[in-house]
């Protein structure tokens, strides 16, 4: 019987949830799911100096919010705990104590100074930068003095020499490697904390992990991660490394990118769904057979497959979440959708903080009649602010349309329905403007277009019926009374 899939998520908390590191869950967690394997996610934290204290938290409720379920980590425990690196410490000295013992790894004693020269020498050679072994064979006497010196010495990896490594990618195909480019590298510092390519491999192996679903930029590091696999004993996993996602000028995204909101917490803020979110990113390297997009999670699980994500970096196109977030809003109820837009009204100080009965309901309205063209939850504020303005501004559009003849006579019979009306609801308004057409005889865009821009300024809207209800009475009279001669 086959191995049971095992995979795993190991961000750093460093900081909040990047939309790189969101796409590696989401392919890991498919994988997984479509697989019936376990996801495990593992906090990296051994960079004690970039740590944050409140990221691996945040990086949790990100990854919780866009959808992703895991099997074993540091909140609900597993068979492989502790699931963070640093309260594996012990595992990791045990490993390189046994590395040293058997002459695959060896204390360097080189100081920061030193090893910075020997990279410029090299560097002013034409050679590639790399460590030269200085310390690779010293004497016990050698060490001793070393010691008496103060120095504290990290631990290095012993390269063999004139050796192929080939990553066995299921995206890339085989990639190799050459161990004489490569050169001794740390795998433990001076404090005896391990580096990322050790740790990280000795986590892999003991978690049973059976492949390694990854950005491509750390495809680099997999030669030094084959050959911790080598000096243990033991079969890598498979790997797979996925290509970049790109910004629209198709340049590798920088964190400092501002044509991108490129953290999960950003776009939860910003009043995007997490399942919109979801599927746009899994499509970003990912395409299923067909023209298809839209997908529930379910779905996606069930489709999902490393043999159709794609070794082409993939650019990440905001108006398409736009309009793909779009499209899941119009399908919600609009208790959801006014969820998502109700902090922004109240953040702009359009909504009280602790809105009554009657306001929520009338903001209920509000958001219900834009939820069509709404693209995520901020944008509410910028579609309605008419309703919230005591003197709105028309533009030369407008105006032309309120310099035509016939609106000072549709103007004063519209009011005059107006100011009789007891109640003030979408039907009201709807009887008013037939009974206008009636008394004046305009009709369609002549009766219609003149009473929107009035009201509201533009010249295209939402429906007009309950536009003028939820705008109320006394707010269509005043923008109309400038027009009634």
């Amino acid at each position: 019987m086959s191995k049971e899939v095992r995979v795993r998520f190991a961000p750093s908390p460093t900081g909040h949830l990047h939309i790189g590191g969101a796409r590696s869950a989401l392919f890991n967690y498919l994988f997984a799911r479509n697989q019936g394997g376990k996801f495990i996610i593992r906090i990296e934290d051994t960079d004690q100096q970039r740590n944050v204290e409140s990221a691996e938290a945040k990086l949790m409720a990100s990854m919780r919010w866009l959808g992703v379920e895991w099997d074993e980590s540091v909140d609900v425990g597993g068979p492989f705990a502790p699931y963070r690196s640093m309260d594996r410490l012990d595992i990791y000295t045990k490993y390189l104590e046994q590395f040293v013992a058997e002459g695959k790894a060896y204390p360097c004693y080189c100081t920061p100074e030193e090893l910075e020269q020997e990279r410029e020498e090299m560097k002013a050679q034409g050679l590639m930068p790399m460590y030269s072994g200085k310390c690779r064979n010293l004497t016990a006497q050698q060490k001793e003095q070393y010691e008496k010196e103060g120095r504290k010495p990290s631990t290095r990896f012993r390269v063999l020499e004139n050796k192929e490594y080939v990553v066995k990618d299921h995206i890339r195909g085989e990639v190799t490697f050459e161990s004489n480019g490569i050169g001794d590298f740390v795998v433990a510092r001076p404090d005896g904390i391990p580096t990322y390519n050790f740790a990280v491999t000795i986590d892999d192996y003991l978690m049973e992990i059976t492949h390694v679903i990854r950005g491509e930029e750390h495809l680099s590091n997999t030669p030094r991660q084959l050959m911790v696999y080598e000096a243990i004993g033991v079969e890598p996993p498979d790997f797979a490394h996925v290509a970049l996602i790109l910004n629209q000028d198709r340049q590798k995204m920088s964190k400092r990118d501002e044509s991108v909101v490129q953290f999960v917490e950003q776009y939860l803020e910003l009043g995007y769904l997490p399942e919109a979110l979801m599927n746009f990113l899994v499509l970003l390297g990912w395409s299923p057979e067909g023209e298809e997009e839209i997908f529930t999670k379910e779905q996606l699980i069930e489709k999902f497959s490393l043999t159709r994500v794609s070794k082409s970096p993939s650019v990440f196109d905001p108006e398409k979440l736009k309009w793909m977030n779009n499209h899941y809003i119009k399908q919600q109820p609009i208790e959801r959708v006014l969820d998502i837009c109700l902090p922004h009204l109240k953040a702009a100080g359009l909504v009280a903080e602790q809105p009554t009965e009657e306001q929520l309901e009338w903001t209920s309205q509000l958001v219900a009649l834009y939820q069509e063209q709404l693209s995520y939850g901020a944008e509410i504020v910028e579609l309605t602010s008419n309703f919230f303005k005591n003197e709105i501004e028309y533009g030369e559009e407008a105006q032309a349309v309120l310099a035509e003849e016939q609106v000072p006579q549709v103007m004063k019979a519209f009011y005059e329905e107006v100011k009789s009306l007891e109640t003030f609801t979408a039907e009201d308004v709807k009887q008013a403007l037939k009974t206008v057409q009636k008394a004046t005889g305009q009709k369609g865009k002549a009766l219609f277009m003149p009473v929107r821009v009035a009201v509201t300024g533009e010249l295209h809207g939402r429906d007009l019926n309950q536009t003028l209800s939820l705008l109320g009475k006394e707010k269509v009279t005043q923008r109309i009374l400038a027009y009634v001669q």
